[in-house]
């Protein structure tokens, strides 16, 4: 049986392949997951220094780049 790696190393994978990517781009690429759980593992890895979210053009655009 496979194991899948954590939601965390998922999302970590996915924003360094595409840096700045949009929370929208990062959900539609870890379609086993969630939005709310990978909503809630990017606010926790923001809180902890993993990721650094950056607003674009107030309100339009969250992007997303590994700290």
């Amino acid at each position: 049986m496979l194991q899948q790696r954590p939601l965390g190393d998922q999302i970590l994978n996915v924003v360094r392949a595409h840096p700045d990517c949009t929370l929208d781009e990062l959900i539609l690429n870890l379609s086993r997951a969630s939005w709310v759980e990978v909503l809630l593992e990017v606010d926790r890895m923001s809180q902890s220094g993993q990721l650094r979210l950056t607003k674009r053009n107030p309100g339009l655009m969250t992007t997303l780049r590994a700290a």
